[in-house]
């Protein structure tokens, strides 16, 4: 298997890629595919202004700012945005990630030359009041405090925070209470006008508009950005490989059964074939109920009432996690199972019938998570953030050209059965 950076050889990414992609004069990249038999039109925005973007000492403010956005700008008032488009059959969400923050809008086709100047004004110029910013600050607060109550949300921070000891992934996206309390309304601008710039931001657009109708309304939408700030410096500092067992122990009132997390550290899009192949490990171990730890600990054993293993693509390290919920009693017996199974793939190589099943499984998935306008708007924009749009349709051709000895030789670098990051939450 080629160890080079799939960055610099794409796999003839941009003649398979199904949709356009332009950088207007401004910077801004536009990505558009036109589906004609739909009237709907998504619209997604993502801005490389995540958590791992925020100074050292503002954690919190990007997910803060996602719900400033939708308390409008100098031109739109408070609410207003959220009253135009659900009034005229649509919808609008947004996310925070480590990586970006993204906003979305969904509707008709014939709405969007009204809505989408007021969604571009809401994120261009977001007007960040200061009595908007303290009656949202405690909307956020209730939120860092539901997930102080959900013991699984608990255990994957816990796990994060073992594994990433020097990367901000190591962090919570929420912050913490104390420090939303610190944040002030001029360090929210000021991120904002850093970030929120059009070099920095990707839109886009998937459904029944066609491409010079798309592009107009963008360059119209997006011709205006905030005047430039420039926040503290941020320092992302790599990761090291872990080099040993790093365990975190949680005990929890009103929790029913354990929880039992167990993490490894996978390369970043620099090495996109190796994190696909993580990702067909991860299928492997836990991705349905014919994967091996499902079968085995779940079905036969019955030590689990559950068990799920999964895979996150980050920019700078991808993150594979086995999560199980059982007995406190069999807690010890079924990590060592796990570390057995992952020893196993570091020396047994995978038997070509379940080699083919995981490839069709995985194939499968991408192809049902590619179906809709929103599928589509979402995995460009995703990819063009931490990568470029064309290496999302590489996904089932990379996959095909993995083989058992490749999984092998991942296995031998990225997981280890001595060296992994473990939460372990349980009852008081």
């Amino acid at each position: 298997m080629q160890q080079s950076s799939q960055l610099s050889e794409p796999l003839d990414a941009a003649l398979n890629f199904p949709a356009n992609r332009f950088q207007l004069d401004n910077g801004l990249t536009v990505i558009h595919q036109y589906i004609p038999a739909t009237p709907v039109v998504v619209v997604d925005v993502w801005v490389r202004a995540g958590a791992s973007a925020e100074p050292d000492e503002w954690h919190g403010i990007a997910h803060f700012l996602e719900h400033m956005i939708f308390k409008g700008s100098h031109r739109i008032a408070p609410g207003a945005f959220d009253w135009a488009i659900e009034n005229s059959g649509g919808m609008t969400n947004a996310a925070t990630s480590h990586d970006y923050a993204h906003f979305f809008i969904t509707t008709a086709v014939q709405h969007l030359p009204e809505i989408l100047p007021s969604f571009a004004d809401i994120l261009l110029h977001a007007a960040i009041s200061d009595e908007e910013f303290v009656r949202e600050r405690e909307v956020v607060i209730e939120e860092i405090r539901a997930c102080q109550d959900d013991p699984d949300w608990l255990g994957f921070q816990a796990l994060c925070e073992s594994l990433y000891q020097c990367h901000t992934y190591g962090r919570s996206i929420l912050g913490t209470e104390m420090q939303v309390r610190e944040r002030s309304p001029n360090q929210m601008r000021c991120f904002h006008r850093t970030y929120y710039q059009p070099e920095n931001m990707t839109v886009a657009i998937a459904g029944g508009i066609e491409k010079d109708a798309a592009l107009a309304l963008v360059r119209e939408s997006f011709k205006e950005f905030s005047t430039r700030s420039e926040c503290p410096p941020t320092v992302v500092r790599a990761e090291p490989p872990l080099t040993e067992i790093r365990r975190t122990e949680l005990r929890l009132p009103r929790v029913e059964q354990a929880r039992l997390l167990m993490a490894w550290q996978g390369p970043g899009v620099e090495s996109l074939q190796e994190a696909f192949g993580l990702d067909m490990l991860s299928a492997i171990l836990g991705g349905g109920q014919s994967s091996r730890l499902v079968r085995e600990l779940r079905e036969e054993q019955q030590w689990v009432l559950d068990i799920v293993c999964e895979f996150s693509l980050q920019r700078d390290s991808s993150l594979l996690t086995i999560t199980a919920w059982l007995e406190p009693q069999y807690l010890e017996r079924v990590e060592m199972w796990i570390r057995d199974r992952v020893n196993q793939l570091q020396h047994v190589p995978v038997e070509a019938k379940e080699l083919s099943r995981c490839k069709r499984l995985l194939s499968n998935d991408y192809a049902f998570s590619t179906e809709t306008p929103s599928q589509l708007a979402g995995l460009y924009g995703y990819y063009n953030t931490i990568a470029t749009a064309e290496l999302s349709v590489t996904y089932p051709q990379q996959i095909q050209q993995i083989q058992a000895s490749d999984l092998q030789k991942i296995a031998n670098r990225y997981l280890s059965p001595d060296k992994y990051a473990i939460a372990v939450v349980q009852p008081l």
